[in-house]
């Protein structure tokens, strides 16, 4: 996975300090470097991915990486996603409402930034007589880059 995750340069230190500060974590540099990497990031990733990121700044172990992801999922700093794979991708927290599109073949995973349940959700709410307070929604499917390489072969 591709991403524009630039963790070295945080403009980004005083909010990043309050988000942990809020959550009464301890403010560390390889939380502060974490959560400016997917702060930086234009598509969820995976532990994996934000590991390879940060030991190119960070002396950093993949252990480090999943027990900071847990604390700041925890803290609801950022938000973990178990994909139809059962593998975990996670995200800043935003304010924004948003669904994921991951490839089936590679894993690439992207935004899509419409919400088509938005529309049902009274209905269903009416139906059920749950107040509905959240959703995830995931698309599966195959991405260009694996489209071309299939009609290449």
């Amino acid at each position: 996975m591709i991403n524009t995750c630039s963790c070295s340069k945080d403009n980004h230190r005083k909010e990043n300090d309050a988000l942990l500060k809020a959550a009464n974590l301890k403010t560390t540099k390889k939380r502060m470097e974490l959560i400016n990497c997917l702060r930086h990031s234009d598509k969820p990733m995976t532990a994996e991915d934000i590991y390879l990121e940060l030991r190119k700044a960070l002396q950093i172990n993949l252990s480090t990486v999943y027990r900071a992801l847990g604390a700041l999922v925890d803290a609801k700093i950022i938000s973990r996603q178990i994909l139809l794979d059962g593998n975990s991708i996670y995200e800043l927290c935003r304010d924004y409402h948003h669904h994921i599109l991951t490839c089936k073949l590679c894993g690439q995973s992207t935004y899509v930034e419409t919400c088509p349940v938005e529309d049902i959700i009274e209905e269903i709410s009416a139906k059920t007589g749950y107040e509905i307070v959240g959703h995830n929604l995931e698309f599966v499917g195959i991405c260009p880059n694996c489209i071309k390489n299939m009609e290449n072969d």
